[in-house]
């Protein structure tokens, strides 16, 4: 039986992660390197790593404050922000990361996606996704969640699996930092479209949100950020909870 992960998310500005609601009301949070450090101590399956500024702010990833994250820890590297082309895959991944998450810049060039599954592979692409309700239906949206595209989630992801996307990142604006449970509407719609990994990112509260996602088929791994920064959920706890839940989890 394929296990469920549980994912860490670190959004970082000029240098340090930080956390708002609804991708607003940003504060700063920790250190991004001593807090990997204590990701990969605690059990966690994957950490993801979000530039959050970098594509508003036209600029590259700070891929200083990347390679020293990728040293301190021994699991899986998501990294993401300002990914424009297959040479922005070859740096990042270069200074550390194991797999490339793009979102702005895939939608401004949907070619990226299948160049860089050609050259790097599915297993390192990842489609982020950064979805919210307008008009009854589900957009995706750019720029840190400040644009909207009109185009449509659910086509969005289908397109991107059809091009070589290894897995979604689906980051629900309408629940980011709500901490009321996961979107599991948007996700069940995503997930009848699509047979590629899902992870769900924005909302989680509690052990019990993450048995709710858990219970969604087609979703893969729940991805956090506040609750696992303040301590409020502990990693090792919410596996232990999801096991004896009878949701499959790695435990080290």
């Amino acid at each position: 039986m394929v296990t469920k992960r549980i994912i860490p998310c670190l959004d970082i500005r000029d240098g340090r992660v930080v956390k708002g609601t609804n991708f607003k009301g940003v504060k700063d949070v920790e250190d991004p390197v001593a807090l990997a450090r204590f990701y990969n101590e605690s059990g966690a399956d994957e950490l993801v790593f979000y530039d959050i500024t970098a594509t508003y702010e036209d600029r590259p990833l700070f891929t200083d404050v990347l390679e020293r994250v990728a040293a301190e820890i021994f699991i899986p590297l998501t990294v993401g922000g300002s990914i424009r082309g297959v040479g922005d895959f070859d740096r990042v991944l270069k200074a550390g990361a194991d797999k490339v998450s793009v979102n702005s810049g895939a939608v401004a060039d949907r070619s990226i996606i299948a160049e860089a599954a050609k050259k790097y592979g599915d297993q390192c692409v990842v489609l982020s996704m950064d979805v919210k309700r307008v008009g009854g239906k589900f957009h995706i949206f750019v720029k840190g969640g400040r644009e909207d595209t009109g185009i449509d989630a659910l086509e969005w992801a289908k397109f991107g699996e059809d091009n070589g996307a290894g897995e979604l990142v689906v980051n629900s604006i309408d629940t980011d930092g709500v901490k009321n449970g996961f979107d599991l509407e948007m996700l069940s719609a995503i997930a009848e479209r699509v047979h590629i990994p899902i992870i769900a990112s924005g909302g989680a509260g509690g052990q019990e949100d993450f048995l709710e996602l858990f219970k969604e088929p087609g979703v893969d791994a729940g991805l956090a950020a506040s609750i696992f920064h303040f301590k409020e959920v502990q990693i090792k706890d919410l596996k232990a909870y999801l096991i004896q839940n009878g949701i499959p989890m790695r435990v080290v």
